[in-house]
Parts: C-alpha cells; sequence; structure tokens
C-alpha cells in the first residue's frame, strides 16, 4: 500500500469516524443506562387538575372517533379539544358525536399551527396543562392520570410512551416498531436515568401553562416536535418521560405512506441539525456540558446509514477503523435488544430483523426526497393511514 493511498484511506476512515460518532455514543450511553425495570406508577387522578387533551387533525374520519372514546375512557371527565384543520371529510362531526369540542380551523400551515391554536384556547379557557394526542391513536387506561400526576408533582413538561399499536401487517411494519421502541422508549428512558430531558415526539406530550408562557408553541417545520424541544433544552426546561403510561399509535403498512413518513421525519431532522448543531456546539465549548446529549442527538445520522457506513468501515484494511466499526456495531446490537425487550413480543420483533436489508436499500432510495423534505419552506404532506382506501399520500397542510 503506498503513502498516498495509505493517506486517503486514513482520511476517509477519519470522516466516516466523525459522521458516524454521534450515533454511536448516544446508542451505547442510552441503550446501558435504559436496561433494567421502570419506576412504579404515579398514585394520582385527573380530579381538580384542569388538563386539556389537544387533539390535532385534518380528514381523520377513519380514526378520530376511536380516539377519542379512548380518551374519554382514560380520564372521565377530561376535556378533549380536537383542532379540525382544513378538514373536508365527517372529522368535525365525528370528533363531536364521539364527545369532543371541536375547534374548526382554516389556512396553511402545518402540525403546530393546529398546535398552537388549541394551546391558546385551552389557555384561555384556565388549563392549567395541555395534553397532545395524535387523531390516529389510542391510549392506555392509566395515561391521563399519570400525565395529571406528573405535571401536579411540578414536571413542567412530560413524555409519554409512544408506540406502534398491533404487531404490524407486515416485516416492514414490525421492524419499523421495533425501530420506534428504540426511538421512544429506550433512548427517552436512557435520558431519564442520567437526568437529561427526554425528548418529545409529537405524540403523548404535555406541558404546563406556565412552560407554554415561557417558551410559546410556535414550532411549525416538518418536525415542529424536535424544534421545540430544542427551544425547551436551551430555555432550560427538563422534559420527563413517563414510562408507565402508553399512547399506540398508528404505522404506515403500504409502501407509499411510509415513504411519505419518513421522508418527513428525516429531512425535517435535516434541517434541525443545520439550524441547531452551531448553536449547541457553541454553548457545549461555554461549559453547558448537559446540551452535549442534545447536540449529539441532532447530529445522530439515521440509524439504517449508520449501519451501512460501519459496515463499509469493517471492510477498510485499517485496524483502528475496523476496531472502532465492531464497537459501532456492537452498540447497535445492544441498542436493538434493549428495544427488543421492552416490546411486548421481544422475539417476534426481533425476527422482523429478517427485512432489515430491504429496509436499508429502501432508506438509501428515499435520500432524494429527504433531501427535498430537508428544505427550509419545504411543504407538509400527511400521511396517509392504514384505513384509508388508496395508497398514496394526501397534500395538506396537516
Amino acid at each position: 500500500m503506498n503513502a498516498a493511498f495509505r493517506l486517503a484511506l486514513e482520511a476517509a476512515g477519519l470522516a466516516l469516524l466523525l459522521v458516524t460518532l454521534p450515533l454511536t455514543l448516544e446508542l451505547w450511553a442510552l441503550s446501558l443506562a435504559a436496561l433494567g425495570s421502570s419506576r412504579s406508577r404515579r398514585s394520582a387522578s385527573t380530579g381538580g387538575f384542569r388538563l386539556a387533551v389537544i387533539v390535532p387533525a385534518h380528514n381523520e374520519a377513519s380514526s378520530i372517533a376511536t380516539c377519542v372514546r379512548s380518551l374519554l375512557a382514560s380520564g372521565g371527565a377530561v376535556n378533549v379539544l380536537v383542532t379540525a384543520h382544513n378538514c373536508t371529510d365527517d372529522t368535525a362531526s365525528l370528533a363531536a358525536a364521539a364527545g369532543a369540542r371541536v375547534l374548526e380551523l382554516e389556512g396553511a400551515g402545518g402540525k403546530g399551527l393546529a398546535l398552537a391554536h388549541g394551546f391558546r384556547q385551552a389557555l384561555a379557557e384556565g388549563a392549567e396543562a395541555v395534553l397532545v394526542i395524535d387523531a390516529d391513536s389510542v391510549v392506555s387506561a392509566n395515561l391521563l392520570a399519570e400525565v395529571a400526576g406528573a405535571l401536579r408533582g411540578g414536571a413542567p413538561a412530560v413524555q409519554t410512551r409512544y408506540v406502534a399499536a398491533g404487531a404490524g401487517a407486515n416485516l416492514r411494519a414490525r421492524l419499523a416498531a421495533l425501530a420506534l421502541l428504540g426511538m421512544n422508549v429506550v433512548r427517552p428512558r436512557g435520558r431519564s436515568r442520567l437526568g437529561l430531558s427526554c425528548g418529545i415526539f409529537g405524540n403523548g406530550f404535555a406541558l404546563s401553562a406556565e412552560t407554554l408562557r415561557r417558551v410559546p408553541y410556535t414550532a411549525n417545520s416538518l418536525v415542529e416536535d424536535l424544534e421545540y424541544h430544542l427551544r425547551l433544552v436551551q430555555a432550560g426546561i427538563r422534559v420527563e418521560f413517563l414510562d408507565t403510561a402508553t399512547v399506540f399509535g398508528e404505522m404506515p403498512e403500504r409502501s407509499a405512506a411510509a415513504t411519505t413518513q419518513r421522508a418527513r421525519w428525516e429531512g425535517g431532522r435535516a434541517l434541525m441539525r443545520r439550524e441547531w448543531s452551531g448553536r449547541l456546539a457553541g454553548d457545549v465549548l461555554r461549559g453547558q456540558v448537559r446540551k452535549l446529549e442534545p447536540l449529539l442527538d441532532v447530529l445522530a445520522l439515521p440509524l439504517a446509514l449508520q449501519a451501512i457506513l460501519l459496515a463499509c468501515g469493517l471492510c477498510v484494511p485499517l485496524v483502528w477503523l475496523r476496531m472502532y466499526a465492531g464497537f459501532g456495531l456492537l452498540g447497535m446490537v445492544l441498542y436493538v435488544g434493549v428495544a427488543a425487550s421492552l416490546g411486548p413480543d421481544p422475539a417476534r420483533m426481533l425476527r422482523a430483523l429478517a427485512a432489515a436489508p430491504g429496509y436499508m436499500l429502501w432508506k438509501l432510495m428515499l435520500l432524494p426526497r429527504t433531501r427535498r423534505a430537508a428544505r427550509k419552506d419545504a411543504a407538509w404532506v400527511r400521511t396517509a393511514r392504514n384505513a384509508e382506501g388508496q395508497d398514496r399520500p394526501k397534500p395538506g397542510p396537516l
């Protein structure tokens, strides 16, 4: 191996290490911290606590009634506000019939606009806190009591477990459910046990009225949840993880719907990476070490791309790079194992890894759409629901 070729390999290896190191550190630290049993349930109820549940909805006729009934069953006399945003179907009437109060909203904008509208209405009516539940979700019977107990106890913001409803109709859906367990259970549980803010995942999070007054909800990017959480971190507000209450959300089972959702999520995260990595890095350099984990999070690559790059690292004839790549891949194995162990059927979850090679190829094919979704002016495209009769995304503001 001549010197020039060796130098080129070393440079390529260093570049691979730098781009994959944030997620490697995240997976090892958070997976190890997440091991062990969860804390016991809170002894609480919603009685006397003014909690408003905001359900943003755009053409959700197939699921809105089930969602509202689930919420009412969880908390008794809870105030459920459905923000019907540019709906052209029966969402509003079905929500009202199920027991919700409907706030109709028109105008361009994404989910963040619908949430801000619902938050303003709830606070104007004297709500002490707001809880966000997506219209395609159902909740565990204890969810509202757990949320109310945490907020009543002084938590400024909370995030419940948010996992896939059902086992998935195909291997890719089950693999996506496994990924959701990692992102929405392993990582926030690990952060919580390390004393860090656990994050916000767009569904099953709650904010106190004081938090909303301190950090108004103006986020309206494609990943408004991540955007708002970063603003909370900047304000020194920690989101508490409720590991004992769960929101069950629908995972897309058809190709077009999954493509729309994944491109939106990863494109939005790429935009947040560009907008936030510099300021978070500056805060860390100024001694704010608690912002190191949020920085690693925004710098982290998608899991599938991380696996591809680390596998490539194993093929490069550099001992140090092969050792690092092996360490990174072992961290991914630990992370996936912990995620599967926190699901309802670990063995079935792990069998979904048979779809991983095809899933990684699919993710590579998504890169052009992901880059388009990473533009600051990218439009929101709604994910088609499984119960709808067509397999194509429906454009719309929510």
